[in-house]
Order: structure tokens, then C-alpha cells, then sequence
């Protein structure tokens, strides 16, 4: 088949996904979840995207573990059919599982079938990851992306809180690097590209040889998502290396900042973005979803408290929700558009 990337910093890329990457992408996804012919869940995720087909769907299919099919995510039928159903297994995106918790049905649903929760696209909240565990449903992070697995990593839900952002270990047909821009392998806890090698990545992209020759070195795939790799060897990503802007001539990091924008107990959601600045050249603007009104000196206190002063937001906008596009993932192109429309209105 041929998937689409989802294209929320750049121009989407048809990724050639062949019958050998489904199969080890199956046996990484059994070996780490444990997944058997008694397993169950719903299948609710677009099939355009490599979440729909290739997170549970074709590792289930593989071995004889069963899905309901859905038309579209709905949070109400969702739950009812889990504890209808008995479902085993459950899959979603961060605001998937927001979306979940929020619904009235949440707290009154059953859902002690469910041997863990499968969570991926973007670090999950502890304040979230939380409430799922007060639920007893254990939370197992991952990462993956539509030209490699997409299952490449996984965290064991036990270390859910003790290994907050972490991306876990790469599964069991995974090589990993941390590479700088030398190509060096980079000390613990430096930020550098995530670099794997494994069966489960893409020939290349349907043809694009020169996008496919600059992604493919060697074997190894270059996932352009800046990671680094603590002293216990768990991985965490930092950002998209798109995302990345410099102020000052620090390199900061929207992730990171946006993380602990999250801990507010005011701010329910939260996205940064580098704009140009006349003394630091790039600046960071913040888009807030807040329960008040929130001015940009609170803001930055709060964020001095943990940050350095340069990762700091310059600038606030609260807005009522962020964009995202239909995989769930936050689109930084009309974040970028909506800070223009702003600038004109000025």
C-alpha cells in the first residue's frame, strides 16, 4: 500500500509500506504487547493513516485477534462497546484519550476488560494518564511513524509516571541511534536525530528518488524527530527538527516548552511556535487554551520556574481549541497561518 505522511510541517510523501514491513511490524507489536487470539478492541482510527491500519489492526489480524470496525471516533459508543464487548486493548492519540475521559459516560463505564492502554502521536499528560490509571487502565506509551513499523518503540505502563515524555525502548527488530549533525552517536540525555534500521522501514516514498536517497543512508532511516537517550536507556523525543526554531542563538525546542505550559493547572492545552524577532531573531508565541484569562507575565513566570529564560514564550495568544488535522495531530501550518491572519489584523 502506499500511506500518506500527515504532512503537519511539510508537503505529504506517499510512503511505500510492503507485505515484508507489515509482518515484522506484527511481530514487534506481539512480542512487546502480548498480543494473542483472545484480544479484542475497536478500530476507529482513519485508514489513511498508519495508526488505522498498522498500530493493532493487521498485528490483530495476524493472529487472530478480533476488531470492531467504526466509521469515525465516537467517544460515547466507544466505551459502551468496550464494556459490551469486553475489549482488551485500547488505541488512541493523546486527544483521542481526552476526549474519552471527558465524555459522561467515562465514569460510570466498565472498563476493568481492558489489559492497558496503547498511546501514541504525541507524549500523553501525567494529569491525563492519570485519570485512566484511577480507572485502572494502565497506560503504555509508544512511538512509531508511517514510513518505519509504525510500532518502533514502546514504555512499559510500570514506569508510565517514573519515565514522564519517555518514548521507552526500541522493540525487538529495532536498531537506534542518536546521531548529531556530524553523524557522531550523541552523549547521554544530548539532544541529536533519531536514526533506526530494521525490516519495518519503508523502501522509500512512491516517486520521490531524491527525498528517498536524503531520508535513506546505509540502511538507515532519518525520522527528522530530535531524541535523546537517558543513562537507564530509555529514549525520549525532543521535537520535530522542523519545529526547532533559535532565539538568541539557542536552539529551543516547542515540545519541551509546550510540556510545561501543560502543568498549568489553568492551561488544558497548549502549542508554541518560533516567530521572528528583531533583537533575538526568533521568538517563541504561544497558543493557550486556558480556563481564564491569562496574561503573558503569568505565563512566563510560570514557565521561568522550570525553564531557561530564552525557551520562554515572548508572546501569548489564548484561542479556544488547536487545529489539528484528521490523524488527531496538532497542525503547526495553521498555527503558523492563524499567527498571520493575527499580524494583518494588526
Amino acid at each position: 500500500m502506499i500511506l500518506y505522511t500527515s504532512g503537519t510541517t511539510g508537503v505529504p510523501k506517499g510512503a511505500m509500506i510492503t507485505h515484508k514491513m507489515l509482518f515484522w511490524n506484527s511481530v514487534n507489536t506481539a512480542l512487546r504487547l502480548d498480543i494473542n487470539s483472545s484480544d479484542h478492541t475497536q478500530a476507529y482510527a482513519p485508514l489513511f493513516h498508519t495508526g488505522g491500519w498498522n498500530v493493532l489492526f493487521t498485528p490483530f489480524l495476524q493472529h487472530g485477534a478480533s476488531h470492531t470496525i467504526l466509521e469515525s471516533f465516537d467517544p460515547d459508543l466507544i466505551l459502551e462497546l468496550i464494556e459490551k464487548e469486553h475489549s482488551t486493548v485500547l488505541f488512541g492519540v493523546p486527544t483521542m484519550m481526552k476526549m474519552l475521559a471527558d465524555s459522561p459516560r467515562f465514569e460510570t463505564t466498565d472498563l476493568s476488560s481492558l489489559r492497558y492502554a496503547v498511546v501514541g502521536g504525541a507524549p500523553m499528560p501525567i494529569p491525563l494518564i492519570e485519570i485512566w490509571h484511577q480507572k485502572d487502565v494502565p497506560i503504555r506509551q509508544g512511538y512509531g511513524l508511517t514510513e518505519v513499523g509504525p510500532n518502533c518503540f514502546s514504555l512499559n505502563q510500570d514506569a508510565a509516571i517514573s519515565k514522564q515524555g519517555s518514548i521507552g525502548f526500541p522493540n525487538f527488530y529495532m536498531d537506534a541511534r542518536v546521531l548529531s549533525e556530524a553523524g557522531e552517536e550523541v552523549r547521554i540525555d544530548e539532544p541529536g536525530e533519531l536514526c533506526l534500521r530494521s525490516p519495518v522501514v519503508t523502501p522509500g516514498y512512491w516517486r520521490k528518488p531524491v527525498e528517498t536517497s536524503k531520508t535513506i543512508t546505509d540502511g538507515w532511516f532519518h525520522t527528522g524527530d530530535m531524541a535523546r537517550k537517558d543513562k537507564d536507556g530509555y529514549y525520549y523525543i525532543v521535537d520535530r527538527k522542523k519545529n526547532m526554531f533559535i532565539s538568541g542563538g539557542e536552539n529551543v525546542y516547542p515540545a519541551e516548552v509546550e510540556a510545561t505550559l501543560i502543568q498549568h493547572s489553568d492551561i488544558s492545552d497548549a502549542a508554541v511556535i518560533g516567530i521572528s524577532d528583531e533583537k533575538w531573531g526568533e521568538v517563541g508565541l504561544a497558543f493557550i487554551v486556558s480556563k481564564r484569562e491569562l496574561d503573558i507575565d503569568e505565563v512566563r513566570e510560570f514557565c521561568l520556574k522550570s525553564l531557561a529564560k530564552y525557551k520562554t514564550p515572548k508572546q501569548v495568544c489564548l484561542v479556544e481549541g488547536l487545529p489539528v488535522n484528521d490523524s488527531g495531530k496538532l497542525d503547526r501550518k495553521q498555527l503558523i497561518k492563524m499567527y498571520k491572519q493575527q499580524k494583518e489584523r494588526k
